[in-house]
This record gives structure tokens, C-alpha cells and sequence, in this order.
């Protein structure tokens, strides 16, 4: 007996299922500001806990919070068009309150008793607020202020309370930007942690995955991507042109949006890789494991495919040749995000009948947004029926089913399948292998089951196409 993990998309307008927190040393280069347009573009999404405008290397004695509210105003001016395409869409006053100051200078030097933020006391509160669900926290920039709540918590909560409190946290912090990540991985051990450990300046960054968003020319590491979708005359054409949010969109200075793949994964868009990071989503996809120098694992980059698996995808790219990297791991997603970026932005200025809206997708029954868990005997195949698909606008679907054979890997043994009908509505899966063999051949033993994760794309034919999973 082995198992297989489908995972589909049904809907953007589920009612927000994280709490997030978003810490950012915006103002120091366009890129912040890019993100956080298109944050709010999603705000429909989230639980917008607080957006906390902090320090980094990159700009180390001064916060820009009216940054932070001037795009909220601009978000404002189209909020009421926004819900003519979708619920839950936050107030601009809402979003206002949730802007905060962190720490005001640079990394941990800033930290420590009496050297609280208002941004910090937020974290608190987000914290303590018992709703069940984690908490996310994207870190674009330092990480001194959520060091700084650390630290107030530990001092004044037991033991027990403050583990407690802690697990609550998903972290996921692009790259290092000051000496405080280091830190709280070393004091927090049991703190869930996104992050490819990094210098405190640029050296490093060519090897980080959240460079799959854009990077492509400007760190040369992204080879069969395309790069088309990033360059400025397609946001020109397809997000600065269109409405108040749009205008404030700007022109990027090294790459688009640096700070996104720290919140793309929790789009509810059916990849669920909020939920383990080794499943793969447009936030890219990490490993388990324990880089050097680190004090214990943390969800982060390489691996070993004499172990079981990397953080590595191989996808075909735009010139038809296969390329194997982590960036590849976003990338690999970049007509989806980018399409359904565009049409967000085009909700702003658009009534519901002149705007596209995403596929509403059905497998077997199922509908919603959590995973489908199906148990298969090894050569017995299992009939994948997406044919109750629809699109609320009428339009024609496209059906691509496919074996995401890199996801899943820190869970345990990854079985083989084989598929057929992988452009109809109507798939067959064909379980091969409990345990498939590793690289050159090396496995250790089979326990007898294994996880494929098998992705249903539904995509319309509306303008931009969007796609549902």
C-alpha cells in the first residue's frame, strides 16, 4: 500500500485562514514598495495583523511607516471596486492601524530591556491572541524587531508559556539583513524558520531561493526562465497603468519585488504550501535541514539526493531545455503569479462582468482548498475526474496534470507514479513504486509506503488566463 497527495485550488474568496505579520526596512530601495502593493492586493487573503516598518543593513538608523500609509491610501481608492470581485477586503483604516514603527537603528545593538517598538508591543499582542491558526512573520528586511519581542516575552512569561507561545510562529525571512536571525535561531530553537542563512550584505544572495522571483539578469542564476514577465514594460502594460494602487507601483532598481515569495505561499490557492514547506508553491519550496553553522535544522536549502531529496526543482524552461536550481522552485510558477497579479490590479479599475476570475476547480467530488489524501495499491490505477471544472465566467478550461516528484520530500520515502490523459479533464494515475529509487540508485530500505504529490492546473482562456491548482 502507498499513498499519493493531490492538491487543487477552488476559490479566492475563502475567508482569511492566517495571521500575518509583514517587518520591512521599506524605503530603503523600490523593491519593498513593489511587494507591498501587491500584498495588498491580496489583503483579501490574509489576517493583517501589522506591517512593522524596520531597519536593515541596507538602512540602519531610520523606519519609513508613512511609506507604509501612503499605499494604504492609494489601496483606499480602490478598496470598493475590489469587493465587486471578491469578500473580505480589509478597510483602509484597518490597515492603517496595523502600521507600526520598529526598532529604530541597526540590528541587535538595538535591542534589549527598556529598547521596545511599538512595532514589538505588536508582535506581543499578535501572539497572545489565541485564535489557533500560526502566525506568519515576512521578514523583508531585519529581523531586530521580532529579536526585541523575543526577548520582552522571555522575560517576563515562564518557560512553558513562552514555548508554547512560540510555536504559534512561522517565520520566513528573506535572507539575513542584520545579526538578529542568527540570534533568535540560536536562543528560539524550536522556532519555525524559513530562511537561507546569509552574510549581513548582498554576497550571498545569488545562491537564495526568493531570487526565482525576478533575479534572473541580475544575478545570471535562472537560466530558462522568462524573463519578459519581470522586466518593467510589461508592468508598465499590465499593473502602473491601471488605477490609484497601480500608480504607486514603482520602477524597480535591481530586481521586482525581492520580499514577495515570503508571503506567496499563503495564497490560498490550493498548492497549500503553508502548510510544509517541502510541498512547493509560489513561495518556492525549502528542505529540513541543518546548514552550517546553524545550531540545529531549520526549513532552508540543499540537501542530498543520496538522502532522499534537495531543495532543487528541474523544470523545462522557456527555451524548451531543463534546468535544475532553486530558483527554478518559483520561477517554474511566474506566468501563474504574474497573471493573476495582472487581473487583481485590473479589479481595481474594472466592474465584475469586465474583469477575469479564477477557475473553479472540482476532482472527484471534492471541492474547497485542502488536500485530497488518496491510498493506492502499487499498479492499480486511480481515475483523477476534473470534469465538474467551471469557470465563473464562462470561459473555456485547459486541464495540465502533472507529478510534482520533487514535493514532499522531508516526510518520508517519495513513490513513483505514471500518468496518462495529463491534458484532459480527466486523468489516470498509476502508483509504480512505494519507494522510487534514489540518486545512483541508493535507497535504504522501503517501510512499504510512500507520498507522490500529484497537481491538477486549470487554466481559462480569459485575458490574462488565470490558473487554479
Amino acid at each position: 500500500m502507498r499513498k499519493f497527495l493531490f492538491r487543487r485550488r477552488i476559490s479566492t474568496t475563502s475567508p482569511a485562514a492566517r495571521g500575518v505579520i509583514v517587518i520591512s526596512d521599506i524605503g530603503n530601495e523600490p523593491d519593498d514598495q513593489m511587494s507591498l502593493v501587491r500584498f495588498l492586493i491580496y489583503a483579501n487573503e490574509f489576517d493583517v495583523e501589522a506591517l512593522i516598518a524596520a531597519t536593515s543593513t541596507w538602512q540602519k538608523n531610520v523606519v519609513h511607516p508613512e511609506t507604509m500609509h501612503a499605499l494604504i491610501h492609494a489601496y483606499g481608492e480602490v478598496r470598493a471596486n475590489l469587493l465587486l470581485h471578491a469578500k473580505g477586503w480589509p478597510t483602509a483604516e484597518e490597515l492603517d492601524r496595523s502600521v507600526h514603527a520598529g526598532q529604530p537603528a541597526y540590528g541587535l545593538a538595538a535591542t534589549g530591556p527598556h529598547q521596545t517598538s511599538a512595532g514589538a508591543r505588536a508582535i506581543v499582542e499578535a501572539i497572545e491572541r489565541e485564535d489557533g491558526r500560526p502566525l506568519w512573520i515576512c521578514i523583508w528586511g531585519g529581523a531586530n524587531t521580532l529579536a526585541q519581542t523575543l526577548i520582552e516575552m522571555r522575560s517576563t512569561r515562564p518557560e512553558a508559556e513562552l514555548t508554547q507561545l512560540v510555536s504559534r510562529l512561522r517565520v520566513y525571512s528573506i535572507s539575513d539583513q542584520d545579526d538578529a536571525g542568527l540570534w533568535i535561531r540560536r536562543e528560539f530553537p524550536g522556532l519555525f524558520y524559513i530562511v537561507q542563512p546569509s552574510t549581513q550584505d548582498a554576497d550571498e544572495y545569488y545562491f537564495a531561493t526568493w531570487t526565482g522571483i525576478s533575479g534572473d539578469l541580475f544575478y545570471r542564476n535562472c537560466g530558462g526562465a522568462d524573463t519578459s514577465l519581470v522586466k518593467n514594460e510589461w508592468l508598465d502594460t499590465n499593473i502602473r497603468s491601471k488605477g490609484p494602487l497601480g500608480k504607486v507601483y514603482p520602477r524597480w532598481m535591481y530586481i521586482m519585488e525581492g520580499d514577495t515569495p515570503s508571503f506567496l505561499g499563503l495564497i490560498d490557492n490550493g498548492l497549500n504550501a503553508y502548510r510544509r514547506p517541502d510541498w512547493g508553491g509560489w513561495g518556492g519550496r525549502y528542505v529540513y535541514r541543518q546548514p552550517h553553522g546553524e545550531p540545529h535544522p531549520i526549513w532552508t536549502q540543499g540537501g542530498t539526493l543520496l538522502s532522499g531529496g534537495t531543495s532543487q526543482d528541474t523544470v523545462r524552461g522557456a527555451d524548451g531545455r531543463e534546468c535544475t536550481s532553486d530558483q527554478a522552485t518559483i520561477w517554474r510558477w511566474r506566468d501563474a503569479f504574474q497573471n493573476d497579479f495582472a487581473a487583481r490590479v485590473s479589479w481595481t479599475v474594472a466592474d465584475y462582468a469586465h474583469g477575469n476570475h479564477n477557475p473553479i476547480a472540482e476532482v472527484n467530488g471534492h471541492s474547497g482548498t485542502a488536500p485530497i489524501l488518496i491510498d493506492a495499491d502499487v499498479g492499480k490505477p486511480v481515475v483523477l475526474d476534473a470534469s465538474a471544472s467551471h469557470d465563473p465566467d464562462g470561459q473555456r478550461l485547459h486541464f495540465s496534470w502533472f507529478h510534482y516528484s520533487e514535493a514532499g520530500s522531508a516526510s518520508g520515502p517519495l513513490a513513483g507514479v505514471t500518468l496518462s490523459g495529463t491534458d484532459t479533464a480527466k486523468a489516470v494515475v498509476t502508483p509504480t513504486a512505494a519507494c522510487r529509487p534514489l540518486w545512483l540508485g541508493a535507497a535504504p530500505p522501503c517501510p512499504g509506503t510512500g507520498t507522490a504529490h500529484i497537481i491538477l492546473a486549470v487554466t481559462d482562456d480569459g485575458s490574462p488566463p488565470l490558473t487554479s491548482y
